[in-house]
């Protein structure tokens, strides 16, 4: 058994063998940062509709946003290196809730862009300095399991909020869900004022030293390896809703239930994939991502059918999240030097994928319009499937390599 590592005289103490109500209030960050992340997904004919452009451009907002997260995360990260965390995880909190409260009332689609940009340079910095002051606040052991639970935030935003903020854009007009999502901004704001201990600042490293400790090649390619699921999942997933009502033949009405059903699928596999990361971390990757292939190639085969497409959907929001808290902690392992850049760094290069999973697939149903003029969003399970697959091969490759160094060794 290996020992646990002594507590850091900077966090607070009594915690190491339960996860302390700190952890929580980030926890309660990830819902209102993963609202606004997916809640647009389930609104993109309404906003297409009354903004005036087409359904693929509309899904640019999702790219725009992953963007956004992609190149301001790891630049925010470097900024603001010398930043008590507390004051730095309000201040993003702040920036969240003026990005939502402008998107709720952008006239035109150009500015709704903008506003989404604006708003996602908060996402990867509170996700990446989370991420590290979760894993801090357990012993070595249950490192997937602490941001399993601060990622959880993400997950029952797609359990509650999503379809919660898809009602009401449904009901009331897109732009009220964004005015939700900044209500929750708020609410998140005072939890984190309130809950968060004000902890002794790290002595400073060197951005030279940090960038250095990123110029891992192993580091590499677990980042990769995390930006193929992202890629797998925000091909289809950006365009879940038309795939729905057009290919598998669902009402409106029911779509809200059908992403709580996709909810629930990724909370189970995220909690569950912490818990199995904290036993066998890469092998636990490289299952969930033969999971992913499998059930999006049997998606395509089955999504004219609702009760088995539903089933599958939900299989493959667990199987999508999985991997997620075990390449945290695997990437911040490898840079030592440098954990908060390197978590950074990931949500960054995750929201890569998102961003060209999302432009993937509407360039793909693009090429595959129908005679009648309608997009094939039946396409998208497979495009999907392909990114899961190199996924498998990159997260074979992790294992591979790290055979080969201990045996070398």
């Amino acid at each position: 058994m290996q020992p646990v590592q002594p507590a850091d005289a900077s966090l607070p103490r009594g915690g190491k063998d339960r996860f302390p109500l700190s952890l929580y209030s980030l926890t309660a960050g990830a819902f209102a940062i993963g609202m606004t992340e997916f809640v647009i997904m389930g609104l993109l004919p309404e906003v297409a509709a009354d903004l005036g452009v087409s359904v693929p451009k509309a899904g640019n907002l999702i790219t725009g946003y992953a963007l956004g997260v992609g190149i301001g995360a790891p630049v925010l990260a470097l900024a603001t290196a010398r930043f008590p965390k507390k004051l730095l995880l309000s201040l993003l909190m702040v920036l969240f809730i003026a990005g939502n409260a402008a998107a709720a009332l952008a006239p035109t689609y150009g500015i709704l862009l903008a506003s989404r940009i604006f708003t996602s340079l908060a996402h990867g910095t509170f996700f990446g300095i989370g991420a590290v002051y979760a894993s801090s606040l357990v012993s070595s052991q249950r490192k997937a399991g602490a941001v399993s639970v601060m990622m959880a935030g993400l997950t029952i935003a797609n359990i509650l909020g999503v379809p919660f903020g898809t009602f009401i854009g449904q009901e009331l007009g897109w732009r009220m869900s964004f005015v939700a999502v900044a209500v929750m901004g708020v609410v998140t704001l005072i939890g984190l004022i309130v809950l968060i201990p004000s902890v002794k600042q790290e002595e400073d490293t060197s951005p030279a030293r940090q960038i250095r400790a990123l110029m891992q090649p192993k580091l590499g390619l677990a980042l990769l390896t995390g930006a193929m699921g992202c890629c797998s999942l925000f091909a289809l997933f950006s365009y879940i809703k038309p795939l729905l009502t057009d290919v598998t033949g669902l009402s409106e009405g029911v779509v809200p239930w059908v992403l709580v059903l996709f909810g629930c699928g990724v909370t189970l596999g995220n909690m569950l994939g912490g818990k199995l990361a904290d036993r066998a971390l890469i092998p636990t990757v490289i299952g969930s991502f033969l999971a992913q292939a499998l059930l999006l190639a049997l998606l395509g085969l089955v999504d004219t059918t609702p009760p088995l497409a539903l089933a599958v959907v939900f299989l493959w929001g667990a199987a999508s999240f999985a991997p997620m808290p075990a390449l945290q902690v695997r990437i911040m392992t490898l840079a030592k030097d440098a954990p908060a850049l390197a978590s950074t760094s990931n949500h960054a290069v995750l929201n890569f994928g998102n961003a060209f999973g999302a432009f993937f697939g509407g360039w793909i149903v693009v090429r595959f319009e129908l005679s009648s003029g309608a997009y094939d969003y039946s396409v998208l399970p497979w495009a999907a499937a392909a990114f899961s697959l190199l996924g498998l091969l990159l997260a074979c490759l992790m294992l591979a390599w790290d055979r080969r160094g201990k045996s070398v060794s």
